[in-house]
């Protein structure tokens, strides 16, 4: 080998970053891409969302009765 030849070298894999996952449709074109920050991100928002709806029913549960007001006799009609 020439030493003015040069040999494509291969892409290094890092390993060690987690993990990825890359969904393609049929023609081979990306459609989206998941990284472990948008799991946590995805977590997060579910715990915040448990957290609000348990928060509301709580709220809700010690409002003010929804017992109506008692009614008031109406008064005679008056005929001219």
């Amino acid at each position: 080998m020439n030493k003015f030849e040069s040999r494509q070298s291969e892409p290094k894999i890092d390993n060690n970053g987690g993990w990825i996952i890359h969904v393609y449709d049929k023609s081979r074109r990306l459609l989206f891409v998941l990284e472990p920050s948008h799991a946590w991100l995805f977590l997060l928002g579910c715990g915040v969302g448990l957290l609000l709806s348990v928060v509301w029913v709580n709220v809700a549960g010690h409002g003010p009765s929804p017992e109506s007001p008692p009614v008031k006799e109406s008064p005679p009609l008056q005929v001219d």
